[in-house]
């Protein structure tokens, strides 16, 4: 019984895809821990994002427009698709160009921002975070409470509070950092939806390669 609250839950949290662009209360910056994706995704890809070296530590996984509850995806929008030079300029804090199309296709519409914009306001979302250096200079793979990671962004980000950030996990690793902002990307208290963190105790964190 409980799968199928749980499932009748997500399906009202996601509206139906196809929304009109602009109609948002707030944003969500996602930043992925790249060893994880590579771990989890990317060495089966072959991602170069993923190679011994790259040194890719928290990338952008995205800035996706939020509803109070729920969000909005693929939105009807008469913006352009961005061309192949605004994707390929955001691989050096996305990881790929491919990434960047798609946070274009199913979150960047329902901005309502052309797709330039789109990714500028990206960036600038992405840029003013301090992120935690220590966790770039592991020297092995490690394991600590998801509470640790969330900790240390809010001890490099002052003005932060608890309910602004909240840690994910995936399959017992340390997933992604997610921070609320206002629309003019002030940081904010998350939504219920959002607001829950991951609660391992164990939670692996993979080095930086």
């Amino acid at each position: 019984m409980r799968w199928l609250v749980l499932l009748i839950l997500a399906a009202t949290l996601a509206r139906a895809e196809g929304e009109a662009a602009g109609h948002f209360d707030y944003y969500v910056l996602s930043l992925s821990w790249s060893p994880t994706w590579c771990a989890l995704e990317g060495d089966a890809r072959g991602s170069p994002q993923c190679a011994e070296g790259a040194d890719r530590g928290w990338v952008l996984h995205g800035l996706w427009p939020q509803y109070e509850q729920g969000w909005p995806s693929y939105c009807a929008t008469s913006a352009s698709n961005p061309s192949r030079a605004e994707t390929r300029a955001m691989a050096d804090i996305m990881g790929s160009s491919g990434a960047a199309w798609h946070q274009w296709n199913k979150h960047g519409r329902c901005s309502g921002l052309a797709p330039g914009d789109y990714f500028d306001l990206s960036r600038r979302a992405y840029m003013a975070v301090n992120l935690p250096e220590a966790f770039r200079k592991l020297p092995e793979n490690l394991r600590l409470p998801a509470g640790v990671v969330e900790e240390s962004f809010l001890q490099a980000n002052p003005a932060w509070q608890p309910d602004m950030l909240t840690i994910t996990c995936k399959e017992g690793r340390i997933r992604e950092a997610r921070l609320c902002l206002t629309r003019d990307l002030k940081p904010r208290l998350c939504g219920a939806d959002v607001v829950e963190d991951c609660n391992l105790r164990d939670a692996l964190m993979d080095r930086v390669r």
